[in-house]
């Protein structure tokens, strides 16, 4: 069974940086594509960014110039490093992925407060 696990998140002050890891485990060869989304209190759940194998990486525009995302293939690990932090950006923030077949997996989510 395959599981996703995200390590990462916890309180920072506006304008700092934290870096998100998920780390894929489980019988599984290699995934399409490999990102993040979050979700806000009473709000949905919205894209992040997602990685592509051999494609460019899609950020959300409200993202752009201050998070990257990268992948480690050969052990199926994705990260997010969040710069210059807003407090719009606290979130529970998810680990996605998907295999070439098209089958999604999720992580269990982890928390990112950023302080005013």
């Amino acid at each position: 069974q395959v599981q996703l696990v995200e390590s990462g998140g916890g309180l920072v002050q506006a304008g700092g940086s934290l870096r998100l890891s998920c780390a894929a485990s489980g019988s599984i060869g290699s995934f399409y594509a490999m990102g993040w989304y979050r979700q806000a209190p009473g709000k949905q759940r919205e894209l992040v960014g997602i990685f592509p194998s051999g494609g460019n990486i899609n950020y959300a525009d409200s993202v752009k110039g201050r998070f990257t995302i990268s992948r480690d293939n050969g052990k199926n690990t994705v990260f997010l490093q969040m710069n210059s932090l807003k407090p719009e950006d606290t979130a529970v923030y998810y680990c996605y992925a998907v295999t070439w077949n098209s089958v999604t997996y999720w992580g269990q989510g982890t928390q990112v407060t950023v302080s005013s």
